[in-house]
């Protein structure tokens, strides 16, 4: 469902809140298992995003910019790759540009739903689950 970046982001943040410090590139890409050079990429879009912070030098790193129960899954997910919604009609009928067609209605029900769960979950949360749940 997420795209690689979106789940490098996701895995990157998830270990910020694990560990609760800043953490050095080099780190952080080895305990979130990111390929470093992704990794770059992605903080950048969360540094820019106002997910997370960079300092540079001795005790610098990487850290998140509020508390994990502060930060949700979507605003992570969004900050490097945002969920996309439905734009026209998927069955390109011209007479459901003016309203949704059933498909389309049901389509966009189901990404407002994936929407407000993602939007009601937060990084704390994801550290809380264990690891053989699955929901």
């Amino acid at each position: 469902m997420f795209s690689q970046t979106a789940e490098y982001a996701l895995r990157a943040a998830v270990v910020l809140a694990e560990q609760g410090r800043a953490l050095s590139a080099a780190e952080l890409a080895r305990l979130s298992e990111v390929p470093p050079p992704y990794l770059f990429k992605v903080m950048g879009q969360l540094v820019r995003a106002g997910v997370a912070t960079a300092q540079r030098g001795k005790n610098g790193g990487y850290r998140l910019s509020r508390p994990p129960a502060d930060i949700t899954v979507l605003e992570v997910v969004n900050a490097v790759d945002p969920l996309p919604r439905i734009r026209h009609c998927p069955l390109g009928k011209p007479e459901h540009e003016r309203a949704l067609c059933p498909l389309h209605h049901q389509l966009d029900v189901t990404y407002a739903q994936i929407e407000t769960t993602l939007g009601s979950r937060s990084l704390s949360e994801m550290t809380d689950i264990p690891a053989n749940r699955i929901s």
